[in-house]
């Protein structure tokens, strides 16, 4: 402060309330200035709220709707893959029986082959 003597007491006093006084004055004027655009700015925190509440609604749309079309699919690529192994196990049944529908052909062939060499040679020996 231009007229005030820094060396006496009273004076540094002085300056220090006028101090605090000018920033006491700047803290209202900056409030009340806020105070003035307050609805603004609570209109824009509604407007801003508003807009994340409908976006957090859209992905827990889409997050409902992408876990619906996951589980529909795992279902169906469960049903093929039980699909696939009835089939593979049907297959490998009728495999099996047509491996055991050959052995018994190919034993009962063999089977007849020996009894006729049998015959034939009973039918040799008897002959005699």
């Amino acid at each position: 402060m231009r007229g005030s003597d820094p060396n006496k007491f009273g004076d540094r006093l002085g300056d220090a309330q006028k101090a605090r006084q000018a920033m006491l004055e700047k803290a209202r004027a900056k409030l009340a200035a806020l105070a003035e655009t307050k609805p603004d700015r609570d209109a824009e925190r509604a407007r801003i709220a508003a807009e994340r509440e409908k976006r957090e609604e859209q992905r827990r749309l889409e997050k409902e709707a992408r876990l619906k079309r996951e589980t529909e699919e795992r279902a169906a690529a469960e049903a093929a893959r039980l699909e696939a192994e009835r089939a593979a196990a049907e297959e490998a049944h009728r495999k099996a029986n047509e491996e055991k529908t050959k052995l018994a052909q190919l034993l009962a062939d063999q089977k007849a082959a020996r009894d006729a060499r049998y015959a034939a040679r009973k039918s040799r020996t008897g002959k005699r």
